[in-house]
Parts: C-alpha cells; structure tokens; sequence
C-alpha cells in the first residue's frame, strides 16, 4: 500500500485504526482502505453509526460552550481523534476569547494532522500521549505551557473511555486526571452502551467484534458503568443522559432515534 503523504513513517497500514475510523464516519480523507473495511462491517450492524458520531459532535460543543459560560477558559481533550471542522479550540475561542486549548492523543496520523492544523496556534496545541498514562498527560510539554492546573479545566473524554477495557484500569486513569484537577474542574464524557437504545445487543456485539482487530477495542457499558467514571464529582443536570439529552439546542425529537445511542454528561469537582 502506498504511504500518503500526511501518513507518519512507522505506522502499521494493515491495521485499522479507531481514530481513523471516526474520521471516516464523518466524512473525513485521513483513513486508508483497512480502516474503511472495518467502519463498513460496522455500519452493515449498524447503519446509523455516523448519526451517533455526529451526536458526539454536537454534545462535545454545546459542553465547551456550557464550560465557557461557567468561566473556564481551559481545555485538555484527550483521545480528540484527527480534527474535523468545529473542533474543540474553535469552539472555545468562539466562546471565550481567552481559551487555551491542549489535544491529546496516542493515534501518530492524529497528532501529525493536529500539529498541521495548529500550526502557528499560540492558545492550542496537541500532545502525543496516552490515557492510560495520566502521569505523561500531565507532564507533557503541552500542558506544563499552556494550562494551569492550579485553576479550573474542562477535561473532555468525549468516546474515548470506551476504547479502555477493564485490564486498562479506566477508573484508576480518570480519577488520576480528577485528582490533578482544581476545584472547579468539569468532566465532559461520552461512553458507547446499547443500553436504552434502539439498538439490539446483539448488534452492539457485531459492532465490538469488529473493533477486536482494531488498534484498541471497543468496550459498551451501562449507565451505571458509565456514572462510577464521575466519582468525585458532582453531576451536573441533567445528569448521564442519551447523547442529544444533554441541554439540547433543538428539539430531541428531531434526532434520528440511533442517535440515542450511548450516555453523555457533565460533572464538576467540589
């Protein structure tokens, strides 16, 4: 397969990536074929994915926005993918002219396309990090220069958390970026689960199954799975709802019923 030229020498071509895939759900270029094979098993269980992926979209904004009216003017987005239009900088910037914004993720063709799109940036940047290294998050030059822990963060795990698996130890991860974390602090999360949604387990299972050969797995979990990620936090209402719950700007009924598919919520360190 030949290399395009935004692809990173040293990436593995014959294994679909998750980061890839998501751009591929959206419409996105920086996806080879491999990934494209794996998002097309997905979408033949589910034919809605891109749906979900849009609701992540428009969930992830309207927090930014909710965090910037409650005074935040900092953004750690870890696992923030390849960039898209209406990312979580331009969002913010929009919002609050003093945002900074730090990207973090561990996909190389994610952080070479972020560097490129941030190029010249002074409020924005992106680390190449893991989440199950919050150590290396937090001690990355990126954040040591454009955030200070020491006030406020909007800390954005937005379909990230799902990529964990139990053996990750997820909860141990986000409640060391928590502990880091200044009162004040919002968590911004969304989680894959097929729980209360139009979608069958078994189709949710077909979905998993595909994201096995991916470069990390897919993990759906419950609500109640999905609310321990807020320990030591206070939810913010109206709580871990469906995607296009969560404060919306039109009304749900509108959405496409797949689009209900998974829980978001918001909570906010004492």
């Amino acid at each position: 397969m030949e290399r395009p030229s935004w692809a990173p020498a040293g990436i593995d071509l014959s294994v679909p990536s998750v980061a890839r895939i998501y751009n591929y759900y959206l419409g996105g270029s920086h996806n080879f074929e491999v990934d494209r094979e794996a998002a097309r098993r997905a979408l033949e269980a589910v034919p809605g994915l891109p749906k979900i992926m849009q609701a992540n979209r428009s969930f992830m904004r309207r927090a930014v926005r909710f965090a910037a009216d409650e005074g935040i003017t900092q953004f750690l987005d870890v696992g923030s993918g390849i960039p898209d239009f209406g990312n979580v900088h331009e969002v913010a910037r929009a919002a609050t002219g003093q945002a900074r914004v730090v990207y973090v993720d561990n996909d190389p063709v994610a952080v070479a396309h972020s560097r490129a799109v941030l190029d010249g940036c002074g409020y924005a940047a992106v680390a190449a990090a893991d989440l199950r290294e919050p150590r290396q998050i937090l001690d990355s030059p990126q954040v040591r220069g454009l955030l200070d822990l020491e006030r406020p963060v909007a800390l954005l795990l937005v379909a990230v958390l799902h990529f964990l698996t139990e053996a990750d130890d997820p909860h141990r991860a986000v409640a060391e970026l928590r502990d880091a974390l200044a009162p004040g602090s919002l968590l911004i999360m969304t989680h894959a689960s097929t729980e209360g949604s139009p979608l069958s387990s078994e189709q949710g299972s077909r979905v998993e199954g595909v994201y096995r050969g991916a470069s990390s797995p897919l993990v759906m979990r419950s609500r109640e799975q999905v609310e321990r990620f807020f320990d030591g936090f206070e939810q913010v209402e109206p709580g871990v709802v469906s995607l296009p719950l969560w404060r919306p700007d039109s009304p749900p009924e509108q959405e496409d019923p797949v689009a209900f598919t998974g829980f978001a919520g918001v909570g906010r360190k004492p």
